[in-house]
């Protein structure tokens, strides 16, 4: 007997994945059919995906919502199109493409279209990563622009800061020294003095 099984995935924690799920249920698969990640399409290392592939075989039914939720490398999508099709040798339905239907025109010319379709999808669906990356760079590049700082606030300085620092300067003590007194690794101690001596304190 042949099974019918649905993946999802979300590339977050913070992102729901319950509409995927109640649509494949609405197609009438079954909730232990169902196999659901939360991690990025970049790769297949996917838990929840390896184990649905274990429990594939010839003639089952595959529903995926998105050609973007399989993934959103170009390369490991054919790929694994190929495997669960050809290796495999189960149907996969598109939710959201229904020319993506291994189902319907298993004939050269039906099958030559669905080919022509996934790759093109494929394609569109890493171009947008792609693009997205892009955006977050130039988003990115143009705050600092603006002055905008990212990442952690740096600690306070010690009290004691500009007497080690003066002293250091002065050549008294060490850098080595400097930066023990003030209890941080030397490399800091030097950072933080660059930005003292740029501020002009």
């Amino acid at each position: 007997m042949n099974n019918t099984y649905g993946y999802a995935r979300v590339s977050t924690r913070d992102q729901n994945e319950q509409r995927q799920i109640y649509a494949l249920r609405t197609l009438g698969v079954l909730e232990q059919n169902i196999y659901s990640d939360k991690i990025s399409g970049k790769d297949f290392e996917r838990p929840q995906y390896k184990q649905m592939l274990k429990s594939l075989k010839s003639g089952d039914l595959l529903y995926i919502k998105s050609i973007d939720r399989l993934g959103r490398n170009y390369d490991e999508i054919l790929e694994q199109w190929r495997l669960l099709t050809k290796t495999i040798g189960i149907d996969i339905v598109v939710i959201d493409m229904p020319l993506l239907d291994t189902r319907r025109g298993k004939d050269l010319l039906g099958t030559f279209l669905s080919d022509i379709v996934l790759q093109l999808l494929s394609f569109v669906a890493e171009n947008e990563r792609t693009n997205i990356r892009q955006r977050q760079a130039e988003g990115i590049a143009a705050a600092k622009a603006r002055g905008k700082r990212f990442g952690r606030s740096p600690k306070p300085l010690p009290p004691d800061f500009d007497i080690y620092y003066k002293r250091w300067k002065n050549g008294e003590i060490t850098g080595t020294d400097a930066a023990k007194a003030c209890q941080m690794p030397l490399s800091s101690f030097r950072y933080r003095a660059k930005l003292y001596e740029q501020r002009g304190e």
